[in-house]
């Protein structure tokens, strides 16, 4: 099976073309290494050997006041399991939502130049990876005076 690591130049051309109007939300699955792999970033290594959870977390570390910089935001980060509907032989690590103000910041973030300077930790956390943008829609009426959550 192909590993998913970064967007193609397709896929962000036709994130950009939906011309969606306002907050995006991302929705990153992400299957982690048993032991990180710095080979593409030896800069960032660490002395000793760590698990690709322990590189995504120096990952986020680093990434999270650029998100907050650019008006994005964490909105969920969440331990992964056996599918209860799905392949049961796909496992997912880790699931994250993370909110972006517009396609443009999210754009703008992710070239910054700051931010891709510790990009070396998810590179080397990740064994494969889906991120799926996701634009809200109204709920729908609720009846008898339930409430959405």
């Amino acid at each position: 099976m192909q590993p998913y690591l970064e967007p193609s130049q397709e896929a962000g051309r036709a994130l950009f073309l939906r011309a969606i109007p306002g907050e995006v939300v991302m929705l990153n699955l992400l299957r982690l290494r048993a032991v990180a792999d710095y080979a593409a970033a030896p800069e960032l290594a660490p002395a000793q050997p760590i698990s690709g959870i322990e590189a995504y977390e120096r990952y986020i570390a680093h990434t999270l006041p650029y998100l907050a910089g650019s008006g994005g935001a964490l909105l969920f980060l969440g331990e992964g399991g056996p599918f209860l509907i799905g392949p049961a032989n796909e496992r997912w690590d880790r699931a994250l939502l993370v909110k972006q103000s517009s396609v443009q910041a999210f754009m703008a973030f992710a070239g910054g130049e700051a931010y891709l300077a510790g990009l070396g930790h998810r590179t080397a956390a990740v064994e494969d990876s889906r991120l799926l943008p996701l634009v809200q829609t109204p709920l729908p009426p609720v009846p008898n005076g339930a409430v959405h959550a």
